[in-house]
């Protein structure tokens, strides 16, 4: 979707908005709330790689990333061994932290334990509220670096098993996912993506 050159100039001003691909995430991708476990999983892990490093960072590397880990797919993942941990590391493609990678897969092992009692999307939405936040801050300066929110979503992570989630990091995934709303109220996309939450029904199972 092409913004008019009006709306462009009223984007959130981000640094580095003005890349083609960060652009293009924030006017597609930024704030639409959804219900999709494997998005919400690729998500998730994707933001404990970004702890330390700019969004943009990850963004030029996430088809790297998908290649890499098998398109997130949960339960490879979780079956990867040191060969694996190996071909990673040695991966120019993704950020290769020894750390984050381990990480991954025990986020991995956690997912699908947790899938036996409920799908991600449900805990995920229930832990943050159970409705989108739809926030009107007017400048960058007043968005929060992390919530009460995400100080309560982190701690039911960390409770499941799940590492590289502390409460900065999931604010930053509730922005992505739509749980919140942080575009700028003179954004156009604060009043599209408002619409959508009002209209997204969260999951419950």
């Amino acid at each position: 979707m092409k913004l008019p050159d009006a709306d462009v100039l009223a984007r959130c001003p981000w640094a580095g908005i003005d890349d083609p691909l960060y652009a293009r995430y924030h006017d597609e991708e930024w704030g639409v709330p959804h219900a999709d476990d494997q998005r919400l999983f690729e998500k998730l892990l994707l933001e404990g790689f970004q702890a330390g490093l700019s969004w943009i960072t990850i963004l030029r590397k996430r088809e790297s990333f998908r290649r890499a880990f098998h398109d997130f797919d949960p339960a490879r993942i979780a079956r990867y061994t040191e060969r694996d941990i190996a071909r990673l590391m040695a991966d120019e493609g993704i950020v290769r932290n020894r750390l984050k990678v381990l990480a991954a897969i025990d986020n991995a092992k956690a997912y699908l334990v947790l899938r036996k009692r409920q799908s991600l999307a449900s805990f995920l939405w229930h832990h943050a509220g159970g409705k989108p936040a739809i926030n009107a801050y007017a400048k960058v300066g007043e968005v929060p670096a992390s919530t009460d929110v995400s100080v309560r979503l982190s701690k039911a992570l960390k409770k499941e098993g799940f590492r590289f989630v502390g409460p900065t990091t999931l604010y930053a995934f509730m922005q992505s996912t739509g749980m919140v709303n942080d575009h700028l109220t003179g954004c156009p996309r604060h009043k599209a993506c408002a619409k959508l939450q009002r209209a997204f029904v969260p999951p419950t199972a």
